[in-house]
């Protein structure tokens, strides 16, 4: 499943700077992560949800809440992002 923009809870993203990822490489990196971009936001969720295999709404929906609500102020990378919501989803999942 893909997550929609129409699947956002929160209704403060800017949506006016598109993210561009090429196809060449769809896969985040150490470009700078705004919360409050709406299209890197939707990214992340996606990408999260093919590295566990599994994306259902509800799972993209706390990954929204995750990043609104406890994502640290020191991650400034997609990488970082990334990287923090493996190590929350490998703590909850054990």
């Amino acid at each position: 499943m893909i997550f929609l923009k129409e699947h956002l809870q929160k209704k403060h993203y800017d949506w006016a700077i598109k993210l561009n990822h090429s196809t060449e490489n769809n896969e985040p990196d150490r470009r700078s992560f705004n919360p409050l971009n709406g299209y890197q936001v939707l990214f992340i969720i996606n990408h999260f949800g093919k590295s566990i295999g599994r994306l259902t709404v509800t799972d993209g929906l706390q990954i929204e809440e995750l990043i609104t609500t406890q994502l640290p102020f020191e991650t400034k990378s997609e990488l970082s992002v990334f990287n923090w919501l493996r190590g929350i989803y490998l703590y909850y999942s054990n």
